[in-house]
């Protein structure tokens, strides 16, 4: 296998682009290095199962603070990445291997040792794959029901743009307790940051989950500093609304290095409080809008958050 620790070897359809400069980062972002025994307790069960997380592989700033509490976002079906957004540090190419039948029951055994109450599994965008991966997401929570059955389970899924619609029903009967695709950006700036994707049928795809399970929360992100106005993200919100989005991440685009899309600018925390009071009072359920909110940065406080507020509206006790 290539070394993927190298950035022309990571990314080479970016190697013959201009760097674009990086600018510094202010202060509301910035994060210790990561570290400590909880840290490295995580870091071995890891290596011990043979997994890959998201966490590293997109060099996520909150890796320090959620491994150190043993919270690591599983991702499943190798480490490369049949899609080349702009944005994104995940190696991408054709993928070496096929996927891994045994990978479920190795997720399965990380998460029961280390004990969680909520695990967030995601993957690589794997197009090579006829139902893109459908069915491994499918055995993998199964796997993890039945090692865990009372650990709630979210998936970070791909689009499945080039699948049979079957392949989402497969995911959805496998009953997740949230379904999570990002959307990403603004539809204005995807031929520039996620030229692969659709807008429309990454909404639609969210929508098509409440319509054949409405029981599973949905979820759906974006960042921000990209190039967007605030006019087209409040256009988001309303049309993740549309599609019965449930629960709604929003977070800072920080740059993994000098080929990928450059930074517009750095969003103040109190625009982050503005948004987030923008979509409460669009009907989202629950909010994570702040500068290093990532899809799955406190997801397991998020989702008991979530379920109590489906609950009260309800009128549930």
């Amino acid at each position: 296998m290539r070394d993927l620790k190298i950035p022309e070897q990571r990314h080479p359809e970016k190697a013959h682009r201009p760097d674009n400069a990086q600018p510094k980062k202010p202060s509301w972002i910035r994060v210790k290095a990561p570290g400590g025994k909880g840290y490295a307790e995580t870091h071995k069960i890891m290596r011990e199962n043979n997994l890959v997380t998201v966490c590293e592989e997109a060099g996520c700033p909150n890796v320090g603070e959620c491994w150190s509490q043993g919270h690591a976002t599983m991702m499943i079906m190798g480490e490369v990445c049949t899609r080349a957004c702009s944005f994104c540090n995940i190696a991408t190419g054709k993928p070496p291997e096929e996927l891994d039948a045994f990978e479920p029951g190795r997720v399965a055994h990380a998460v029961a040792k280390l004990g969680l109450n909520h695990v967030v599994i995601t993957s690589v965008d794997r197009d090579d794959v006829d139902d893109g991966g459908a069915a491994h997401f499918a055995q993998t929570i199964r796997a993890v029901r039945h090692r865990s059955p009372s650990t709630t389970i979210e998936i970070l899924t791909p689009d499945f743009l080039r699948c049979d619609p079957s392949a989402l029903e497969t995911v959805v009967e496998a009953k997740p307790d949230v379904f999570n695709h990002n959307l990403e950006t603004v539809p204005g700036l995807y031929p520039e940051v996620r030229a692969g994707a659709r807008y429309f049928h990454s909404l639609r795809l969210l929508q098509r989950v409440k319509e054949i399970d409405p029981s599973i929360f949905t979820k759906s992100g974006i960042m921000v500093g990209l190039g967007e106005d605030e006019m087209a993200v409040k256009q988001v919100m309303d049309d993740m609304r549309s599609a019965d989005v449930d629960f709604l991440t929003i977070g800072q685009y920080l740059q993994p290095t000098p080929k990928h899309h450059a930074v517009d600018r750095f969003v103040t925390p109190d625009e982050f409080k503005s948004y987030e009071k923008s979509a409460y009072g669009k009907g989202f359920l629950m909010v994570s809008a702040t500068p290093l909110t990532r899809s799955s940065y406190h997801a397991g406080d998020d989702f008991a958050q979530l379920r109590a507020a489906r609950n009260a509206k309800l009128g549930i006790a």
